[in-house]
């Protein structure tokens, strides 16, 4: 039995796929990090990437929100800029990421190589397995970075206020900068097929820099690409969540992207996400991150809030709005998804039977 087999009938999944359940998943992106103590002390021990690059280790991470919070689906630990990495680009952490190789022209586009997931990234598959291994019952989620981010990352040298140098690169370079995207999308691709077949039943996209373009830029330089991306990923018949920052005035195009799953973030309420994609995809999220830094009270309010946005949604995953931040006290944690679990809405079949696919 595969994975996608064997969770087919969860809550997750099946919320991925807008068909009936008994209550709102939950899970939280960044679920695995700094804000956990039993993460600090393995952390301790090793730098960033090392924790990313040893199996063992990456599985033991992802396995330990799991245990303390029983969330409804787990993320694999790795980072987004691991396969630009195996491209041929050094990468370090200091604490953010720094990329000491940047992309400016042609030649260095050239010189990029299309890695193999399996051999330069064998690390991912392993700890996905490590993790199926010991927790088969729990829904793993793998992911990438779009290429339009991924690309931000090289041509900057690491993050920025404005995006700038990614602009102009853009705009001064436009074929340059479509040839930087496609060998992107060629290596997302694989990275997350070689997720699926090492045991993931569901990925996630993420495009944390795309409301930094206009909608016109975002929809000539971004958008295509991913789309390619997730057509690559039919064949896999696995849930595909597309997690696009900021990106509000494209919903109605995202929503016929191909992915089930639209990530939300904070600044738009869940009700409007709903009437600007017509329910036709499931929603995730939307909770700010800072509303878990506040009381509990506080904390159960917003979450009944954020159910109440998502009523008429056809499927509902609750997550924060981006990354839990590591402040964020465990207790806090808890809190939130036992709120959920215990709020979280029951929800039938679509209105139609076009709906659910």
């Amino acid at each position: 039995m595969t994975s996608r087999d064997l969770h087919r009938d969860s809550l997750f999944i099946r919320s991925c796929y807008r068909e009936p359940v008994e209550r709102t998943p939950v899970w939280v992106m960044r679920q695995a990090g700094r804000y956990l103590p039993e993460y600090r002390e393995v952390r301790a021990k090793s730098s960033f990437l090392e924790l990313c690059k040893t199996p063992e280790l990456a599985a033991e991470v992802t396995m330990q929100p799991i245990r303390r919070f029983g969330l409804d689906a787990a993320i694999i630990f790795s980072d987004i800029l691991v396969p630009v990495e195996a491209m041929g680009i050094p990468l370090d952490f200091n604490p953010g990421p720094i990329l000491s190789k940047k992309v400016s022209t042609a030649e260095d586009v050239a010189q990029l190589k299309l890695p193999d997931p399996l051999t330069d990234m064998s690390y991912v598959p392993g700890a996905i397995r490590a993790f199926t291994s010991a927790m088969p019952e729990v829904p793993l989620i793998g992911f990438a970075g779009a290429p339009f981010t991924l690309a931000a990352y090289v041509i900057e040298g690491g993050g920025s206020k404005n995006f700038a140098e990614t602009k102009k690169f853009l705009f001064q370079q436009p074929k340059v900068a479509r040839e930087l995207l496609a060998k992107l999308t060629d290596t997302v691709s694989a990275h997350l097929w070689a997720q699926v077949d090492a045991g993931c039943c569901a990925v996630q996209i993420f495009d944390s820099w795309a409301g930094q373009l206009s909608r016109d830029d975002y929809m000539d330089f971004a958008l295509p690409y991913t789309i390619e991306i997730i057509e690559r990923l039919k064949v896999k018949n696995v849930p595909v969540i597309l997690f696009a920052k900021g990106v509000h005035a494209c919903l109605p195009e995202l929503a016929r992207t191909g992915a089930h799953v639209l990530g939300i973030d904070w600044t738009l309420p869940l009700d409007v996400a709903v009437a600007r994609t017509e329910g036709k995809v499931a929603l995730q999220g939307n909770l700010d991150p800072c509303e878990l830094l506040g009381p509990v009270e506080r904390i159960e309010r917003q979450v009944q809030r954020v159910l109440t946005e998502a009523k008429d949604a056809p499927g509902h995953i609750f997550n924060l709005g981006h990354g839990i931040l590591p402040m964020t006290s465990p207790d806090h944690m808890g809190a939130f998804v036992e709120a959920v679990k215990r709020l979280g809405i029951r929800r039938g079949a679509p209105a139609t039977e076009e709906a659910v696919r």
